[in-house]
């Protein structure tokens, strides 16, 4: 078997950053991806991984050292006699009594892998990882959404979750959240690397429609019927708000589709609020009343007149 402290070409007292540095530089240049179909540079190239595995292990290392294993992480046999060892035959002085046997030890290029994760390193091991690759590094951010009301989305709320670590929180959900919206709580998400602080955790907002309001920025949007009395004559109407219920007055001859304004009954942005427009929408009696169709008729034939020349549709 080859030398391993030959094979990396460092001293047989090199620290275990030359030894590294020594096996990174020698990777870089020899790993498969880089001489692919180059049979020489793979053997190498396992053969230099191999030293790595063993020279990198304090305890291996050691063992090597005092003649106990081979390159290969085979284990010496030695025989029963006494004698003062030297440096060169593993000894640092001493008896041996008696055999020594120990278990075998794999000689696994993927050790570097196992090592990385049983220390909770995700993916596969990588050659070229530096120093700094291994440094503390903050946890990643984790994803959650939330169900809220309309109403609560306009006028902000608490709401308690749960992690899947079962750990609660209250989310303070402030009043204008829109939906699709999301919010950062700091350090709740996944843990860091290295005593690195946790990432994040990423609140969407799912806000659920509502029978009556719709959202466009901060105005608030809703449609109010109103019966034809009121369209004609005009009148007191009570509309919902998300403040509560509220008096409109329809000015005489409203059509449906004209838009009443409530001012500061939208939506919260920073101090100000948006509006809220009211669209009016004419609903005839149901079931049809037989006198106002006869007044109609009647009323008809003695003021006519053209709606749909007026917008160009005849």
């Amino acid at each position: 078997m080859d030398d391993p402290y030959k094979l990396l070409g460092v001293a047989r007292d090199a620290t275990r950053a030359q030894i590294k540095s020594a096996y990174h530089k020698l990777a870089r240049s020899l790993h498969p991806d880089v001489n692919p179909d180059n049979a020489q540079a793979e053997e190498k190239f396992k053969k230099v991984s191999a030293a790595y595995d063993l020279l990198s292990d304090a305890a291996k290392r050691a063992r090597f050292d005092a003649g106990e294993i081979d390159a290969s992480g085979a284990e010496r046999t030695r025989t029963r006699h006494a004698y003062r060892g030297s440096p060169g035959d593993g000894a640092a002085g001493g008896r041996f009594s008696e055999n020594f046997r120990f278990g075998n030890s794999a000689d696994d290029i993927f050790a570097e892998l196992l090592r990385r994760r049983s220390k909770g390193r995700a993916g596969a091991w990588n050659p070229f990882e530096t120093d700094e690759e291994a440094a503390p590094a903050k946890g990643a951010d984790a994803e959650y959404s939330l169900k809220i009301s309309f109403s609560e989305a306009v006028m902000g709320t608490t709401k308690r979750i749960t992690l899947p670590t079962g750990k609660n929180l209250d989310v303070k959900v402030p009043a204008g959240t829109k939906d699709g919206a999301k919010l950062r709580l700091k350090g709740q998400g996944h843990p860091g690397r290295a005593g690195a602080p946790a990432g994040d955790a990423l609140i969407e907002m799912k806000v659920e429609p509502h029978a009556f309001f719709s959202r466009e920025g901060n105005d608030i949007l809703t449609t109010v019927p109103v019966t034809l009395p009121e369209a004609v004559l005009g009148g007191k109407v009570t509309v919902p708000t998300v403040d509560g219920k509220v008096t409109l007055t329809i000015p005489p001859g409203s059509n449906s589709g004209t838009v009443l304004r409530l001012k500061g009954k939208g939506a919260p942005s920073g101090k100000l609020r948006g509006d809220q427009l009211v669209t009016l929408k004419v609903v005839l009696p149901d079931p049809p009343d037989s006198e106002l169709e006869s007044f109609l008729k009647s009323w008809g034939s003695k003021y006519p007149y053209d709606v749909r020349t007026k917008v160009g549709m005849s």
